[in-house]
């Protein structure tokens, strides 16, 4: 008998959030060779969390937990994840928090001084062009961001709207404010589900952005938000066994 093999993808896109953050990062791509540890290693660099003390959950789309990833000898491709997917780094985030030294004194350099430096930061960025020292890549944040922002300023408080996400069942709400949302980047969309399919009251870190029953409320960028004529769906809870 023949020999068969199911043929996949060399990679997996993944999103990442963490036990710090309400909002996911944006969607990374991994190879599916890479060792727990390496991917740690990777996260470490992402979201500020310690590879030495981090732990990772995988969740579906409907946020259902799917896996931990615990063997660091493992290779993330024998875990069963897939495109779309979100990956969950507990920590305590030692890392970032040691960039907060409160009342102590700090050790700066003049704007002089640090520009002369070869092992720094901005010199690495400069000399690999990366972020804002890439020329090309700034024009077209700048273009995207002004997109965004017309966007967000053309979506009506108000609105029936349907969101559609990637890799993700579309959802059916009513846009409930829109603007800037403090400690992230860009605009946004506060919209109250239909159903209980959201992460939030309306609120986000601490702050209330509109009101809404407890995991009705989600902040969506708004390019994944469509304004129109979408009546609620009558759910029969009769017609389920």
């Amino acid at each position: 008998m023949a020999d068969f093999k199911v043929i996949t993808s060399d990679f997996v896109n993944l999103h990442i959030s963490t036990s710090k953050d309400e909002i996911s990062f944006s969607e990374k791509r991994f190879p599916k060779d890479l060792t727990i540890s390496d991917l740690k290693a990777k996260l470490e660099l992402t979201t500020g969390g310690s590879c030495n003390t981090m732990q990772i959950e995988a969740y579906t789309n409907d946020n259902k937990l799917v896996c931990k990833l615990e063997d660091d000898n493992a290779l993330l491709g024998s875990y069963p994840l897939e495109n779309g997917m979100r990956l969950h780094v507990i920590d305590q985030f030692q890392i970032r928090n040691e960039l907060d030294f409160g009342n102590e004194p700090k050790f700066e350099l003049s704007e002089e001084e640090y520009s002369k430096k070869s092992d720094s930061v901005r010199a690495f960025l400069l000399k690999n062009k990366l972020g804002k020292y890439n020329e090309e890549n700034q024009k077209k944040k700048e273009l995207l961001e002004a997109e965004e922002k017309k966007l967000a300023e053309s979506t009506i408080v108000g609105s029936r709207c349907k969101v559609t996400i990637q890799n993700a069942p579309h959802r059916l709400g009513t846009v409930m404010y829109s603007g800037s949302v403090e400690g992230l980047a860009g605009y946004w969309i506060g919209v109250k589900y239909d159903e209980p399919l959201g992460k939030n009251d309306g609120s986000l870190k601490g702050k209330k952005y509109f009101d809404c029953p407890d995991k009705y409320g989600a902040f969506i960028k708004p390019h994944n938000v469509l304004c129109g004529d979408f009546p609620e769906e009558d759910y029969d809870l009769n017609e389920e066994i």
